[in-house]
């Protein structure tokens, strides 16, 4: 299973052929979301439709809570790197939740999360 960053999910709303091959081919079962993702979809929302769209495209993936193990992991990465890479707080709670539930990171942006040791992590939809 796969944890999607919130880039490769606009990429799919937005019509990235690239994207919805990926995610349609695998099928959503194989991939999962956090509380953050979903937080940062909602809030790219200009209207009801966008809104929809969202909760439609996540109908099926697995969701992960955050928990207090995610939380520790989380405030670990951020100590380790918000000064050397301005880590923000949601990359660090997506990494945690990738980390504490042994699962590979898929992004298009590499460069937010490849410091960050033991992280499975790759920028490819196939």
């Amino acid at each position: 299973m796969l944890l999607l960053d919130t880039n490769i999910l606009i990429d799919y709303l937005r019509g990235k052929q690239a994207a919805i091959e990926f995610i349609e081919c695998a099928g959503k079962g194989n991939f999962a979301v956090n509380t953050v993702i979903v937080l940062e979809l909602y809030n790219g929302c200009l209207n009801r439709a966008e809104l929809f769209s969202i909760k439609r495209l996540l109908n099926g993936f697995i969701h992960f809570d955050l928990n207090e193990g995610i939380a520790q992991t989380a405030m670990r990465i951020g100590h380790s790197f918000a000064l050397s890479h301005s880590l923000s707080a949601s990359d660090a709670l997506i990494a945690a939740t990738a980390l504490v539930y042994n699962l590979e990171l898929r992004t298009a942006n590499l460069k937010d999360f490849k410091m960050i040791p033991a992280l499975k992590v790759s920028n490819t939809l196939q």
